[in-house]
């Protein structure tokens, strides 16, 4: 082993150690959680699937605890998260998702527990609608996976990703009606567009980008809306980062089409409402709007205000939780070099008081 493979490795065991002491992982659970990673080595190499930060998920929901049995995955993708979880000692599992792919993946990987394990098409702003469908008053635990999945990026047809040459349609729900990337593209003023691409993507090209976008209209493809980008964004930008200069662009376009900024600050509270005391739930982020969004509404969820006298016009607040994690639980640099998508992800988790 060289100097710079030691340095790799006694930084990725002080992250493997910092995550254990966060959430208190046992033995047992680190067997189990050895055992599920074997068990999934061949089918790992067979789908593209491979669940982020899967170990400290299991860790951050107690999986092992006999207390913690039922679990919601509000964004069950292929059902590598569930599946972990389910394997580590949780009961009963309801998975959502809006993609009806998603679920098709999902119902095959969970297929050895369909009798613990119910999924259901739709989203996890309706998840409280779905758990009483099961008589669930509360649950245990649940789990919010944002963003995109690479099972959507790896589908040439979805439109997400530059990689393929494919129509620009960008919806988790894409026989869910609504407006398509490609309507945003070809329909919005340049103003908008800019707008867009400034607040969803922090593209700052994006006045230019734009501009450029309604002279060549009508863009049809996800190749000639990326060959576009990377045209006309400054070269000084292009040479500054490793990524493809249309990233940002499809980031945003993503964003915007999906709500999905909106969706994940009015779901955290509902998540919230339905855990039991002592409950967690746990969010996975991928960039800094969905960071900034869940690290806001648990600071505020944390936090007790209470008027003094004569000051009735503070809103006064009770806290309904209390963070696990003051800082964000982000994958090991063994994870990032055998998944190299997970490498901007961050897990932020809450517990819900007794007293809530």
């Amino acid at each position: 082993m060289n100097c710079a493979e030691w340095i790799t490795y006694i930084l990725a065991c002080r992250t493997r150690k910092r995550s254990q002491r966060a959430f208190g992982l046992n033995s047992d659970t680190r067997m189990r959680y050895a055992d599920g990673q074997a068990r999934n080595h061949d089918y790992g190499r067979m789908n593209q699937h491979i669940p982020i930060l899967e170990r400290e998920v299991i860790e951050a929901l107690r999986a092992d605890d006999p207390a913690v049995k039922r679990l919601i995955d509000g964004t069950v993708g292929g059902g590598g998260h569930t599946l972990a979880l389910l394997r580590a000692g949780i009961e009963e599992a309801l998975g959502i998702d809006l993609d009806r792919s998603a679920i098709v993946q999902a119902t095959d990987r969970l297929s050895e527990y369909v009798d613990r394990a119910r999924l259901v098409h739709g989203s996890y702003m309706a998840m409280a609608e779905a758990a009483n469908a099961l008589g669930w008053e509360a649950v245990d635990a649940i789990l919010l996976d944002l963003g995109t999945s690479s099972l959507q990026m790896d589908d040439p047809e979805r439109g997400f990703s530059f990689r393929f040459d494919a129509p620009l349609d960008m919806r988790f729900d894409e026989h869910g009606g609504g407006a398509t990337a490609h309507d945003l593209v070809n329909g919005l003023s340049a103003a908008k567009l800019a707008d867009l691409f400034y607040r969803y993507g922090e593209e700052r090209s994006a006045g230019r980008i734009a501009g450029a976008i309604v002279e060549q209209r009508p863009i049809h493809t996800t190749r000639q809306l990326a060959e576009l980008v990377a045209r006309v964004k400054p070269k000084p930008a292009r040479r500054s980062t490793k990524r493809h200069p249309a990233t940002k662009v499809f980031q945003a376009l993503r964003i915007a089409v999906n709500r999905e900024l909106e969706s994940v600050e009015n779901a955290l509270p509902i998540a919230v409402n339905l855990l039991r005391p002592g409950g967690r739930l746990a969010v996975i982020t991928f960039h800094s709007l969905e960071d900034r969004i869940v690290k806001q509404a648990f600071r505020k969820l944390s936090t007790t205000v209470t008027a003094p006298p004569g000051m009735a016009s503070i809103e006064e607040m009770v806290a309904q939780v209390q963070r696990v994690n003051r800082k964000p639980i982000v994958p090991s640099l063994e994870e990032v070099r055998a998944n190299p998508r997970s490498r901007s992800a961050k897990l932020r988790v809450v517990e819900k008081l007794e007293r809530a």
